[in-house]
């Protein structure tokens, strides 16, 4: 029996969305039958329907922008900037293949040609996240259409109503149904289409876990495409400021903006000890007047909940488990509302503890580590295996260079959050924030492969080496 999923929004449990689980094998079949079709399409109707799918967003705008809101409890202001990006994605990733996987030609030898050319993979898997659920898909399946590819999306359980919306605008451009295909379900579901043979590669953003999972089902696969976009341990380090009413609120925006469920977010300030105490003080003045409420609530909050009861106890479970190793709370975390997932920023104090979990808390949690130098500094903002984004904020130009040289992370900024790049750049980390794949303005890289060719309009060859006398004593005189 077909399993059904629900949805439901985070800010006040109401049921939003119900459908039955998707059949893997029944979708991939669909997106292999017009592959080739799609593929052989020119790449201007290709880039011209993709146009479309913009002017379909932007007709459909705020009611996108209101399911997002509902279906991921992130205020209405900050769902209108995602469908804002998903607009501007379009002519990016329209400018970035013809930047990055154009047609080369030069001159070879013998009157030949070279060429550089490049081929869609085929059929390609996108699994999304709940964080910007139409967003961060978007940023994958448009690269992964225009390059000539046909998509089977699967979005996260948690949102897939603005999922499904998503797959009916790029429809309702013009895109082959066949061409984008929506699945709906659960991790299972998931990991079976990863697993597919069907699938010539697969695009996820998500969780380490699941990613490096998905990285191991397909090593013995080395002809599948596998570009991984996981989360983040980040780092942002806090040096000597004039103002630090500013250095609050990039740090506030770095660790709370989207209710901390960003892969970007800071989740470790680290700090001077002499400016400890006083970004502490800015820091509890400015917290105390960040709004967190409902999505469409007025005023407009600063945060709405995390996504679900379920994560919203785990965090609370992780901030109880960082004071019983020895953290020291300077803002607690609050469960503004006993039945739904609504939780305060806090800020707690771990440079007591001497094995601190190198784990990504999504969520409004910010640990502070106190160190003497700038050394030390660059060493704790090191000290994860993951290498997503970092920041410093204050600093001189010194620091910065020093800063930009050691630390490893795929997005280093200064004095802005640890977020915030602009879409054409590339994104994407190392360690086990990713597999060096960004997305952003390089997805074309993954989403077509390069065929380089000689070519000669006629043959022309000989062997001039390595040949033996031609035999003529059978000859005739």
């Amino acid at each position: 029996m077909t399993e059904k999923l629900q949805s439901f929004e985070p800010a006040t449990g109401a049921l939003l969305w119900g459908g039955l689980q998707g059949d893997v094998d029944a979708e991939v079949e669909r997106a292999t039958s017009v592959s080739a079709l799609w593929a052989a399409q020119p790449v201007i109707k290709r880039m011209e329907t993709l146009r479309r799918f913009a002017n379909a967003v932007r007709a459909k705008d705020e009611a996108l922008a209101d399911l997002i809101a509902r279906e991921t409890g992130k205020p209405l202001w900050d769902a209108r900037l995602e469908v804002s990006s998903v607009i501007g994605r379009v002519d990016m990733h329209i400018a970035a293949y013809s930047e990055r996987t154009g047609q080369k030609r030069m001159d070879g030898a013998m009157n030949s040609r070279q060429s550089v050319r490049h081929k869609p993979h085929g059929v390609l898997a996108v699994i999304g996240p709940y964080n910007f659920p139409v967003d961060v898909p978007a940023g994958q399946i448009l690269p992964a259409l225009v390059a000539g590819n046909s998509v089977v999306f699967k979005p996260s359980e948690k949102t897939p109503a603005t999922g499904a919306l998503l797959v009916e605008l790029l429809h309702e451009a013009g895109v082959p149904r066949d061409a984008v295909r929506l699945l709906i379900g659960g991790p299972d579901i998931g990991k079976a289409l990863a697993r597919h043979e069907g699938i010539n590669g697969v695009l996820f953003t998500g969780s380490a876990r699941t990613g490096i999972a998905i990285n191991r089902a397909l090593a013995a696969y080395p002809e599948k495409i596998v570009a991984l976009e996981m989360g983040g341990n980040n780092p942002l380090v806090l040096w000597d400021t004039p103002d630090l009413a500013a250095a609050a609120a990039i740090i506030a925006q770095s660790a709370y903006g989207t209710s901390g469920q960003r892969c970007t977010a800071a989740r470790r300030l680290i700090v001077r000890e002499g400016l400890a105490n006083d970004i502490v003080a800015e820091l509890r003045k400015l917290v105390a007047r960040l709004i967190v409420d409902h999505p469409h609530a007025e005023p407009a909050p600063f945060m709405g909940p995390v996504i679900d009861n379920q994560t919203a106890d785990g965090l609370s479970e992780s901030f109880m488990a960082l004071m019983s190793m020895g953290g020291r709370p300077l803002v607690h975390l609050r469960r503004t509302e006993e039945k739904r997932p609504f939780l305060s920023p806090a800020l707690i104090d771990v440079t007591a503890i001497e094995d601190r979990p190198d784990i990504e808390l999504f969520g409004p949690i910010l640990q502070m580590i106190r160190v003497e130098s700038f050394d030390a500094a660059i060493q704790e903002a090191n000290a994860t295996r993951y290498g997503l984004s970092a920041a410093l904020v204050g600093g001189s130009p010194e620091h910065y260079e020093q800063f930009w040289q050691q630390v490893r992370a795929g997005i280093i900024n200064w004095n802005g959050p640890t977020f915030g790049i602009g879409g054409s750049a590339p994104f994407g980390g190392i360690g086990v924030s990713g597999n060096h794949r960004p997305a952003g303005g390089h997805a074309a890289d993954f989403c077509a492969y390069p065929v380089t060719s000689s070519e000669a309009d006629q043959p022309r060859a000989g062997i001039g080496i390595g040949l033996a006398p031609i035999d003529t004593s059978g000859m005739g005189d």
